[in-house]
């Protein structure tokens, strides 16, 4: 597959998120990354937090993360306008940080972007995402991976996290699969149309 990733559009921050004190991390970020796609996109995905989208010298380029599930949802069948990208954190994490703490005051920038999106669907990307949004089951991505759940009425699936396919090309099967998956039930649902394919 013949493949160049590209930078997507990003979602300019809400000003409560980019003046947000709520957690340690306000300390130390350079900005905060609302979400990238199409805003208007039926099917969310959801990563822990948005990784580098700059260089050292501030040049925007695409991450190993985003350069990863840029090519499997190409491979899939998808294109990339038909999906939306958000985080359960809001900035890239530059040091160790109270993990737990800073998912739970970061929570209600996700929570306010579901209600404003009203997805249709909803993928989660690795296990921090699975634990971050089902606290209360003992599980993980391989586990929740191939099914349909729900979250707070959102039809939820699952699937590996892009830098892990890229550290086990063994995963990159599963991936590809579960993004079949949605993209058929998208279909399913006609959340959008055949010109976009």
């Amino acid at each position: 597959m013949n493949f160049t990733p590209i930078i997507l559009n990003e979602e300019p921050a809400p000003s409560h998120a980019v003046h947000c004190k709520n957690c340690e991390l306000s300390k130390y970020r350079k900005r905060v990354v609302w979400g990238e796609g199409n805003p208007n996109a039926s099917i969310f995905i959801v990563l822990d937090n948005p990784g580098l989208r700059e260089d050292k010298e501030g040049n925007s380029f695409v991450c190993g993360t985003r350069e990863t599930l840029q090519r499997g949802l190409l491979e899939s069948g998808f294109q990339l306008n038909m999906v939306y990208v958000s985080y359960l954190l809001k900035c890239r994490p530059v040091r160790a940080y109270n993990k737990p703490l800073a998912r739970d005051a970061c929570s209600a920038h996700f929570q306010l972007q579901l209600e404003e999106k009203k997805p249709k669907l909803l993928l989660g990307l690795g296990n921090v995402v699975v634990e971050s949004l089902f606290p209360e089951l003992d599980t993980d991505v391989k586990t929740m991976r191939g099914r349909w759940h729900s979250y707070q009425g959102i039809p939820s699936t699952f699937s590996y996290h892009p830098l892990a396919v890229r550290r086990r090309p063994v995963l990159w099967k599963y991936f590809v699969e579960d993004l079949k998956f949605v993209l058929q039930k998208g279909k399913e649902q006609g959340l959008y149309d055949s010109s976009l394919e």
